[in-house]
């Protein structure tokens, strides 16, 4: 049985989020897309610093504390 990835969410629903959880700040028309592709970028990131961590641990599966080992090593860098 084959799983399907399900939908990313939608334009609206993104601003709304944005818009709740910063309320003072005016987007232009298209920093919803931005934002959708930073998260995607950092996701990326994660995901090869994941890696990274399994294989250097000869494990042939990333696991949670790879992940969590990766989510360190990231938040130490400073992107703005």
């Amino acid at each position: 049985r084959k799983r399907r990835m399900r939908r990313t969410v939608s334009r609206g629903t993104l601003r709304k989020v944005i818009k709740k959880h910063k309320p003072q700040l005016r987007l232009a028309a298209n920093a919803d897309l931005l934002v959708h592709l930073s998260f995607l970028l950092f996701l990326h990131r994660l995901a090869e610093e994941a890696r990274t961590n399994a294989f250097e641990n000869k494990s042939k599966v990333i696991k949670p504390e790879h992940a969590i080992a990766a989510a360190k090593v990231i938040r130490h860098f400073q992107y703005f």
